[in-house]
């Protein structure tokens, strides 16, 4: 569903002209496989960069929570939207170690922070930098997303020991205008940029079923796909309308053309994690199966992902015996 009050806002974006590593017409033509054709291909390609049967494990805290300045239709925190989500502060270190430490109990290999922030002010840097060391020291990978970062900021979180850094892009380049206003698809690429000269590895990914159509869904992957080095980890989200958002009754993605969506993402970046994120929730474990089949080898795991629900972790464990997965 198009959110048309800010759409007006946003500067052209359709100058962003990626590298043609792969063409639109050449993922179209994946999009236009045969179903069963195209998992084939997306299940070769898999096994082929990645030991089969095996899901990496990340679990989210959001370490700061609503009031967000940007207007995304989507996100229940964002300060333009009435969601009724409380407004909290960063959390203290010792509060986000502690569920550091559990989701290390639990199983997660990574740790990822999302503080809901257009970008960290330099004042919150000392202790995100003093949280990120925290984690790193009880053994598990350290993942943040915290708005758009400068170069300057990029490189101290490195240099704290921040493993990867999230800053997803959404949709194309040309859907984007109607789901957010305040920040341009220039400026989430420059985010990327600074996190990939700081040495720090890039965790970018986007959200179907907004409204899109299929083009858009291709151009999404092309804009990830054909950036000078594709994402280490691509986290593909399934939108969960949240009420008072502006996407709060957009129509439910096909679960087919989710799967296809992960298929044609797993070819396109044979050597990247692909990550169920938001909306597992909601799918069967059924589709879930299809989309570890088509190449998803990642998960949110934990009970909420910032502000949404995600399957118990036992649910998953069941899962995971069911499928004969290795979870790592």
């Amino acid at each position: 569903m198009p959110n048309t009050a800010t759409a007006a806002k946003t500067p052209a974006v359709h100058q962003y002209d990626p590298p043609k590593r792969w063409p639109r017409p050449a993922i179209q033509a994946l999009f236009d496989l045969p179903f069963l054709d195209l998992l084939w291909q997306a299940a070769k390609t898999h096994r082929a960069h990645f030991p089969p049967n095996r899901v990496q494990r990340s679990s989210l805290l959001s370490i700061k929570t609503g009031a967000c300045p940007e207007d995304c239709a989507y996100c229940p925190q964002s300060g333009h939207h009435q969601t009724g989500l409380a407004k909290e502060k960063l959390l203290p270190i010792e509060e986000i170690v502690a569920a550091a430490k559990a989701a290390k109990a639990r199983g997660a290999s990574r740790f990822c922070m999302g503080a809901a922030w257009r970008s960290p002010r330099d004042a919150d840097l000392p202790q995100i930098e003093a949280t990120v060391q925290a984690v790193k020291n009880l053994g598990l990978e350290t993942c943040a997303t915290l708005g758009m970062l400068s170069a300057k900021q990029a490189k101290r979180l490195a240099q704290a020991g921040l493993d990867y850094y999230n800053h997803n892009l959404d949709t194309s380049p040309e859907f984007y205008p109607e789901i957010i206003g305040t920040r341009t698809y220039q400026d989430r690429l420059d985010t990327l940029e600074n996190v990939r000269q700081a040495g720090m590895h890039v965790c970018s990914g986007g959200i179907l079923g907004m409204g899109e159509t299929q083009a858009d869904r291709v151009g999404l992957l092309a804009a990830l796909a054909n950036l000078p080095t594709p994402p280490e980890s691509v986290p593909i989200n399934n939108l969960v309308p949240v009420p008072g958002t502006p996407l709060a009754d957009a129509e439910p993605l096909d679960n087919l053309e989710f799967i296809r969506t992960i298929a044609v993402a797993r070819i396109l970046m044979p050597r990247s994690y692909v990550r169920l994120s938001a909306g597992r929730e909601k799918m069967s474990d059924e589709m879930q199966a299809l989309c570890f089949m088509a190449g998803a080898n990642s998960i949110f795991y934990g009970e909420a992902l910032l502000t949404t629900e995600n399957p118990a972790t036992d649910r998953d464990q069941q899962l995971f015996a069911r499928l004969g997965l290795i979870p790592e």
